[in-house]
């Protein structure tokens, strides 16, 4: 790993990702091919925050948050930052200080795949946080790593100034490059879900409105009444 800190990022537009955040990660992940999901692991530390943001990246080694400390200049009004460590790590390596920190220079959320502390405080000043572990086991400040680079998420790739949507369904990730086609394809799923929505409330079943019957009789799927079954296995 080359250890630098890059500036400079151009970022995926604000307002559009904004637009975004308010169709939801799961509506955002399905709409974009069921892509950009950063996985089960990471989980909101607060109950019902829905942010969207342009990402900073930062590369960690395990138990040492020395390069968030750098990736907090780097960072700018609207921006989420996204950390990682080069091997796993569950350590807190992130609390109330960083956090106030961040949320002076306009930074919305924090996304990391290890560990976070100072839980309490942070819900209480609205820091949204999604993390892979909570821990007290703080770290030390003394190994670089980068900052602004490429980085691996749950499996994802995650670049500086992609658009970053988290809510309590967990996080998407969009390329900034393709964070307009994401905005209308989301927009017309939104609208569909609608049109689907309105016809469960009104009796129909998913059975039919998305045509699951003719796909169980296509696989062999048979009704029949209790007494055809009882009697069925009774004389299996």
């Amino acid at each position: 790993m080359r250890p630098v800190i890059v500036t400079g990022v151009t970022r995926a537009e604000l307002a559009a990702v904004d637009q975004l955040a308010g169709l939801g990660a799961a509506t955002v992940h399905e709409a974009i091919g069921r892509s950009g999901y950063l996985g089960p692991r990471l989980r909101p530390i607060q109950d019902g925050a829905r942010i969207g943001g342009t990402a900073v990246t930062a590369l960690c080694w395990p138990g040492d948050n020395l390069m968030i400390h750098a990736a907090a200049e780097q960072c700018q009004a609207g921006d989420v930052l996204v950390v990682t460590t080069t091997s796993p790590c569950a350590d807190g390596m992130f609390g109330e200080l960083l956090a106030t920190s961040l949320a002076a220079r306009g930074v919305r959320g924090l996304v990391i795949e290890a560990g976070v502390r100072d839980v309490a405080e942070l819900r209480a000043m609205g820091f949204a946080v999604w993390s892979a572990a909570v821990s007290a086991q703080g770290t030390v400040k003394e190994t670089a790593g980068a900052v602004n680079v490429p980085v691996s998420v749950g499996g994802q790739i995650v670049r500086p100034g992609d658009a970053i949507i988290a809510d309590d369904d967990g996080v998407v990730c969009v390329p900034r490059g393709g964070v307009g086609p994401a905005l209308a394809a989301a927009r017309a799923r939104a609208a569909k879900e609608e049109q689907n929505r309105k016809a469960l409330a009104d009796g129909q079943l998913g059975l039919d409105l998305y045509g699951l019957r003719d796909k169980l009789i296509a696989r062999g799927v048979e009704w029949v009444t209790a007494e055809e079954y009882a009697r069925g296995e009774a004389d299996g």
